[in-house]
């Protein structure tokens, strides 16, 4: 359960390698299968059915509200899906009709677009010619109210994204998922297990990867492993993915494999192909890559790492979507940030221009671990046959390009190689703000197909930054962005709040920096995250280098990864974290620019350190 607009890449990845070494496999995304099949008339009147039962004091106001017009639900369900998946376009004019989905509580949302007179409420956020996007952001909070029914009524840990997310995350031991997937079912568990055998039927598999890039894929991956165990013992289950590689690193937890007889680390090239030569007879227990297993003898675990090379970043094959029904992703506009709304709207293509990050030095990232320490890139040639090879396949010419943050060089080279073969792509991606990124690469860039940008400016506060070791400064950022758009290039800021050290001053100067940041055309959109402390980052390795104390944690047998920590500054940041979102979610849409950024806090601050040309000069100063 990651996003439904597109599939996730690791299974894409995968399927291309070991295809491209001539192993038989195929893919499927059960997490679209899941929803799509409980969002269907016969998925809503299994709900219903079910919700008519609840007594009436335990139904919730969204439970109420479906159920009072369960006809209108179920026959709306069906074309609103087709609209989403793009199948029916012209569904739009009926949907922003505001006469066609039934509205439950969360279309209150929209309330905070009113107009003065009481006109149309989405006219304000999409313009006059928006009409496709007001009937995408209307059936997006249809498929919200319905979210918000299974929620309540049928699995209380139910999201379309980060499904029963806190069962995984940082959970030192396995007993809450334990208890979870011993609990008598539901619904959702239910039509899972339904998805899972039909899935095994259809390809009758002797091996079966589960791939779980976030802690919210977790349970579910559990639970389809737990589906083929009990009627498929003979099938072997491997568990891997983003949230293994950074949360399951010291796992020593035998009942894991009660559901996987294998975990793996990091890039899965290499030990998957030792894996499959040792269930081949091929190759000794002994000779597995960094393979977690659990002895027969003992019931321990121990961890296998006969070191060899991993396959090159040239060498990994194309990504390969083939079998994952890619006209059956829904296109949903959640949210009205713009480049929020990439990650959700439109199915993008995802690609890796280089493995790892080539500057692996930012204080609050994982840079010990793999996917962020072990750089290797590939040439533009092979970048732009790949492209090439997936457009041929999809038919279709969007692509995010997923790297940590893609190589300025790289990056002008593969763009060199994309006009010159007239490649006609649309692209976006994440890098560092470096004065490599000229006005003249900026203009390249988006003659490639660069549509959009993202990078992360974390505090906005040359201390902090020097201190976080980002290798950037304000001014640099300031230059940098406002290249970017003046090519026309959209750019996203990720924003922190809450680092160390970090006090009220620094919060309130930092505002200010992103207020003439947005006032100056340098960003259009951005987003504050509360940082988090990690095990495996700078910061959580050498705490005292950033003035702070670590909380002890308890004995780990599971899941290690964010880490508690005292900051002797004291600063509510939780209090600063809602008037930062409120502020910047203002700017985006061109309100407050020319305000005191104190306004936008409850309580007295103390006034802004920071020049109020202070961008405006940077600018100008370029040189």
């Amino acid at each position: 359960m990651t996003q439904l607009n597109t599939p996730y890449p690791s299974t894409a990845y995968l399927t291309g390698f070991l295809r491209s070494r001539e192993i038989t496999c195929f893919q499927e995304d059960l997490a679209l299968a899941l929803v799509l099949r409980l969002l269907s008339v016969q998925g809503l009147t299994e709900v219903a059915d079910r919700l008519a039962q609840m007594p009436d004091e335990q139904r919730t106001n969204p439970i109420h509200s479906f159920l009072a017009q369960r006809a209108r639900y179920l026959a709306t369900i069906g074309p609103t899906i087709a609209f989403l998946q793009g199948r029916d376009s012209t569904l739009a004019h009926r949907i922003v009709s505001r006469h066609f989905l039934p509205e439950g509580p969360r279309f209150g949302s929209l309330d905070v677009y009113m107009d003065e007179e009481g006109g149309d409420p989405l006219g304000w956020a999409f313009g006059a010619l928006g009409l496709h996007d007001r009937a995408k952001h209307l059936a997006t909070l249809y498929l919200n109210d319905l979210a918000d029914v299974l929620r309540d009524g049928i699995d209380p840990r139910f999201e379309f994204v980060r499904y029963a997310e806190s069962l995984a995350a940082s959970q030192p031991t396995f007993d809450p998922l334990a208890a979870a997937l011993s609990a008598p079912t539901n619904l959702v568990d239910d039509t899972l297990r339904e998805l899972t055998l039909a899935a095994i039927e259809r390809h009758q598999p002797t091996v079966v990867l589960l791939s779980v890039p976030f802690p919210g894929s977790v349970y579910a991956a559990f639970r389809i492993a737990q589906t083929i165990k009990a009627r498929h013992p003979h099938i072997v289950t491997m568990l891997g993915g983003g949230f293994v590689n950074t949360e399951l690193r010291e796992l020593a937890e035998p009942r894991v494999f009660d559901f996987f007889d294998y975990v793996t680390l990091d890039a899965g090239e290499r030990p998957l192909l030792a894996l499959l030569d040792h269930i081949q007879g091929k190759r000794s227990k002994q000779r597995l890559v960094r393979t977690f297993i659990r002895e027969a003898d003992t019931g321990q675990v121990r961890y296998v790492n006969m070191v060899e090379p991993d396959v090159a970043f040239a060498e990994v094959g194309t990504p390969t979507w083939d079998g994952l029904p890619l006209d059956q992703y829904l296109s949903l506009l959640d949210m009205l940030n713009p480049m929020h709304r990439l990650w959700s709207d439109g199915r993008w293509n995802k690609l890796t221009v280089a493995h790892g990050c080539y500057w692996k030095k930012c204080s609050f990232c994982d840079v010990s671990l793999d996917y962020i320490s072990r750089y290797e890139g590939a040439s533009a040639s092979v970048l732009a046959d790949r492209i090439d090879s997936i457009v041929r396949e999809t038919g279709q010419t969007g692509f995010h390009f997923v790297d940590e943050a893609a190589p300025p060089k790289s990056l002008k080279a593969l763009a060199t190689e994309l006009i010159a073969r007239n490649t006609g792509i649309s692209w976006w991606g994440n890098i560092r703000f470096e004065k490599t990124f000229t006005p003249e690469l900026c203009d390249l860039l988006a003659d490639s197909g660069c549509i959009a940008i993202s990078g992360g400016l974390e505090v906005a506060s040359d201390r902090l930054l020097t201190l976080m070791k980002k290798g950037v400064s304000i001014d640099q950022v300031a230059r940098v962005t406002h290249a970017f758009t003046e090519s026309g290039i959209l750019v996203h800021a990720y924003l922190m709040y809450g680092f160390p050290t970090q006090t009220v001053q620094d919060t309130v100067d930092a505002l200010e920096y992103v207020r003439q940041l947005f006032a100056n055309n340098c960003i259009q959109s951005g987003f504050f995250h509360r940082f988090a402390c990690t095990v495996h980052s700078p910061v959580g390795q050498s705490p005292e280098e950033y003035g702070i104390r670590l909380r002890p944690l308890p004995p780990v047998s599971f899941a290690k990864n964010d880490i508690g920590f005292d900051d002797p500054t004291g600063v509510d940041h939780d209090a600063l974290g809602v008037v930062l979102r409120k502020a910047i979610y203002n700017f985006m849409h061109g309100i407050g620019l020319d305000e005191d950024v104190r306004n936008w806090f409850p309580y007295k601050v103390p006034k802004t350190t920071v020049s109020r040309n202070r961008i405006e000069r940077a600018l100008r100063e370029r040189g």
